[in-house]
């Protein structure tokens, strides 16, 4: 069983820093907290370590994994800044954004960890995990810390329940913030591609930047170039059924704002991702409530219509993942 460690205090946090560290040291993973979801990280650097986050998530090793640095500075070290991806980096780093980039020659990230790709994503979180980084000195790959193809984690006790027998530390951060993962952009002769709509808005990306956020077209057969680009994600063990109007009593409701929904004083258990519309709380509460509607016994989950605007551009991506046929998840 995982231990816990809790980082409410400085005493707590260096703790959890030593505790993380001799964990990665020894080519592990550990769970670490964002303010976008938990992460599974290991060591980017070294095939053992990125070798052990597949395993320890069943995950498919043509999937690549975010590196996540301290700082821009260290990014730059590995990877290829052209001034377009510099500019978004100057804005919206430490912050869920993630950018694909070109790797430095001989960068040192290992090809595991790009699936062989000759680029890489790269964030700078925000917090403890950036200090953690700080401290190992290298850069961690870090997908959600799920079963592959699941629901994202948000809390520490999220992780437990999932792969609390397959991990020696959980770092418990308390609830994530921003409860989706990260934006993902790659800049491409100028233009800037949207990989995975997330906790950036990609009107906040066109307003810095001052050009047109182009959106990546939605494919089966499309080239993985990031996270979350398979087309099955995010799935809970229940059916998801998007847009509904009606709930049957079999089903759990995922309700938003005040819309009336037929059915719900009979579904089998309802919740309201945000009672006041607000898409920033409804993120936050993405996927605690899918687990929990998961968990309630229903055969299927009902999920009323969002805003396909602002956050809820990343909402209805989930969603739609979750939704998906299964067989294709990563």
């Amino acid at each position: 069983m995982a231990r816990i460690i809790p980082i409410a205090t400085d005493t707590d946090r260096a703790e959890a820093i030593a505790a993380a560290t001799d964990v990665l040291l020894r080519h592990r993973p550990v769970a670490i907290p964002t303010e976008t979801v938990y992460g599974l990280a290991a060591d980017a650097t070294h095939p053992a370590s990125i070798t052990s986050i597949y395993e320890t998530k069943g995950r498919p090793r043509f999937n690549p994994l975010i590196c996540h640095m301290a700082d821009l500075a260290m990014a730059e070290h590995y990877a290829v800044f052209d001034p377009i991806s510099r500019q978004l980096a100057e804005a919206f780093w430490p912050g869920p954004l993630t950018i694909v980039l070109p790797l430095k020659e001989n960068s040192g990230i290992h090809p595991l960890a790009t699936a062989g790709l000759d680029t890489v994503g790269i964030r700078v979180p925000v917090g403890f995990t950036a200090d953690l980084i700080r401290s190992f000195g290298r850069p961690l790959a870090a997908p959600s810390a799920n079963s592959s193809g699941r629901i994202s984690p948000t809390t520490a006790q999220h992780v437990e329940a999932d792969l609390g027998q397959k991990i020696e530390v959980i770092v418990d951060g308390g609830p994530c913030p921003v409860g989706v993962e990260s934006t993902i952009v790659k800049v491409e002769d100028g233009e800037i591609r949207l990989l995975r709509p997330g906790g950036i808005e990609a009107d906040a990306i066109e307003a810095v930047t001052g050009k047109a956020v182009i959106r990546a077209k939605v494919s089966g057969t499309a080239a993985i170039e990031a996270p979350g680009m398979l087309a099955s994600h995010y799935a809970p063990n229940a059916s998801v059924r998007l847009n509904a109007t009606e709930v049957s009593s079999a089903e759990a409701l995922i309700a938003f704002g005040s819309g009336d929904i037929s059915g719900t004083s009979s579904a089998k258990a309802v919740f309201n991702l945000s009672p006041d519309g607000d898409l920033a709380e409804a993120a936050s509460n993405l996927f605690d409530f899918l687990k929990r509607a998961d968990a309630s016994g229903a055969t299927g989950i009902a999920v009323a219509a969002i805003p396909d605007e602002g956050l809820g551009e990343a909402i209805n991506d989930r969603l739609m993942r979750a939704a998906a046929p299964r067989g294709t998840e990563g």
